[in-house]
């Protein structure tokens, strides 16, 4: 079991976004930027391209709303995507507000943010959620 199935499943705690039958989104936790959150298919599945066509454009259809919940809670040029997935072995897409390419450099530093942070930063999407239904 991954360390994102013990998520989905509540085995390990998160800060949860959105959840439907196929797919988890919850706040990263070592973040880019505030607002960073991950798409995860429920399915245990390596890498990302694995996951069917039906199954990728219905990742993509599941982080619509969240990218709009995102770039309404944190102003930014727009909310980027990125795959990298070589952290852990479960497909995974990454929602980043940015405003220049370098926001999605996974080589920077991550912030650092307690829990209250955390959950401040759900807060705010799950608001500007709650506007995009």
């Amino acid at each position: 079991m991954t360390l994102f199935s013990k998520i989905i499943t509540g085995e390990i705690p998160s800060y949860k976004i959105a959840e439907d039958e196929r797919f988890f989104a919850f706040l990263d936790i070592f973040p880019l930027r505030e607002g960073h959150v991950l798409i995860v298919p429920k399915t245990e599945t390596d890498k990302f391209f694995d996951l069917s066509a039906e199954y990728l454009s219905a990742m993509l259809l599941f982080a619509k709303p969240i990218a709009t919940a995102i770039e309404i809670a944190f102003p930014c040029n727009r909310c980027g995507m990125s795959v990298i997935g070589l952290e852990v072995p479960h497909a995974h897409l990454h929602l980043v507000p940015i405003d220049s390419a370098d926001d999605l450099n996974f080589t920077r530093p991550k912030l650092k943010m307690s829990p209250d942070e955390f959950k401040q930063v759900q807060s705010k999407i799950l608001a500007a959620l709650s506007l995009t239904n």
